[in-house]
């Protein structure tokens, strides 16, 4: 069943159906009790009420017996029979239409099996007197009366369900509304509204609900803002480049000398480079965007090897030397990837800023509960100015000729990101840059 209205309606119809079913039972036990104990001390003051007569009235047992069978209400009167016998055990008499057989035995309240049927009897004694009355009814009757109280009561209750479950039905319904009105108003919105569903007059379970909603809208705004954002500035710094690689490629088609058409071709391969390292880091910032599933777990210290291997080229072309001290086996992450595409960026960064002939350092250290992977540099560093902004998407220093993307450290902040690390720069004494990765041990 997946209907959460019709669960409800089913889980109220049978609360309320045990509940009524409890409570006839419990009506009749408890009139079952309540009717015994009454027609008991009918019995009892009934035997009283003929020993009176019999002892002070002087009235003769027939007439006793007489008066007993207009004891009680209509329909119950004839139920109630009455013998008075000697001690001696002799019968002295009895109301009209009691049995033949003794009614009972034994003094106070007892039940007798009298002419094949159970009956309850009192049996009072008089030894002044010399007589005992016995009065008793049959348990039959007793029964009878039980069942057409209990009936009395059931019928009603029964007629009253179809009508209880049709009012659980109607109010269940009501109940739901609002999630009813919840699941139209997010059907009749345009794929493009991501505004915040309204909050006013909802109810207080429903706003948990409602709040997770708005904060997921406001998530999938805030990434098709940025989707939007990255499209518009990739197409932008792609132009550029491209633009260039058609007028160089023009100038080495038309270039009168040798040296014109040379030079042409290696802007050509510098454009090509630049827009080759662009591409893959705006590929390096879609990965690190997107959610990835984790792999293996990997040491640290081979991930950061690993980069610096990658790198060992273009280093080589600068005349740049990277090295590199990290112990194996310190740490481990199943987020490689994130990982690789931070530390690169990071590399990247540094031997570009690097003067030929300079050093890059990069090492693994943990200090206390963190991890570091630090890359020092001994090139211009960043600018004051441009801190703050340094790690925003396409941001580039108007004092900065290099030709990078402004994408390097924007990588390296989602990638810490989505690692539950951070990015930390600060200028290294003597000049150049210090850049940290720190992540959770």
């Amino acid at each position: 069943m997946n209907s959460i209205r019709s669960r409800l309606s089913l889980i109220l119809l049978t609360a309320t159906g045990v509940v009524w079913l409890c409570a006839v039972l419990w009506a009749q036990h408890n009139t079952r009790s309540e009717v015994i104990r009454v027609l008991d001390r009918r019995l009892e003051e009934s035997a009283r009420m003929v020993a009176s007569l019999i002892a002070e009235g002087g009235v003769g047992v027939d007439i006793a017996g007489r008066a007993l069978s207009r004891v009680g209400a209509e329909g119950m009167r004839h139920q109630l029979s009455c013998q008075v016998w000697g001690l001696d055990g002799q019968y002295i008499g009895g109301s009209e239409g009691a049995p033949d057989e003794r009614l009972g035995t034994a003094s106070g309240f007892s039940e007798n099996s009298v002419g094949g049927e159970p009956w309850r009897v009192y049996t009072l004694e008089e030894p002044g007197l010399g007589f005992r009355v016995m009065v008793g009814d049959a348990v039959a009757m007793r029964d009878d009366l039980v069942s057409n109280v209990v009936k009395g009561l059931a019928v009603p209750a029964l007629l009253v369900l179809p009508l209880l479950a049709a009012l659980i039905r109607v109010t269940v319904g009501r109940g739901m509304a609002p999630l009813d009105r919840l699941g139209r108003a997010l059907a009749g919105r345009s794929h493009t509204d991501l505004g915040p569903l309204p909050e006013r007059g909802v109810p207080r379970e429903l706003r948990p609900m409602v709040d997770a909603l708005n904060g997921l809208l406001a998530r999938v705004d805030r990434a098709r803002e940025r989707e939007r954002n990255f499209t518009a500035f990739a197409a932008h710094e792609l132009k550029t480049p491209l633009a260039g690689l058609r007028t160089q490629s023009e100038i080495a088609r038309m270039a009168p000398n040798e040296a014109t058409r040379a030079y042409a071709l290696l802007q050509i391969e510098r454009g090509v480079k630049r827009s080759d390292r662009m591409v893959r880091q705006l590929l390096e910032m879609a990965a690190v965007d997107r959610e990835m599933a984790e792999g293996p777990p990997k040491d640290g210290a081979d991930i950061l090897r690993a980069t610096v291997s990658e790198l060992t080229a273009l280093a080589d072309r600068r005349g740049v030397t990277v090295t590199v001290d990290a112990p194996a086996g310190l740490w481990h992450t199943r987020a490689s990837p994130l990982l690789h595409a931070a530390l690169r960026n990071l590399l990247e960064n540094a031997i570009a800023a690097s003067p030929d002939g300079a050093r890059v350092d990069t090492a693994l250290r943990q200090t206390g509960a963190h991890m570091r992977f630090v890359v020092t540099d001994t090139g211009h560093g960043i600018a004051d100015a441009d801190r703050p902004r340094v790690t925003e998407r396409f941001f580039r220093s108007a004092s900065n000729t290099g030709s990078g993307s402004g994408l390097g450290l924007a990588i390296v902040v989602t990638a810490m990101d989505r690692m539950g690390g951070a990015l930390a720069l600060s200028p290294r004494p003597g000049g150049g840059e210090c850049a940290e990765l720190i992540l959770p041990v």
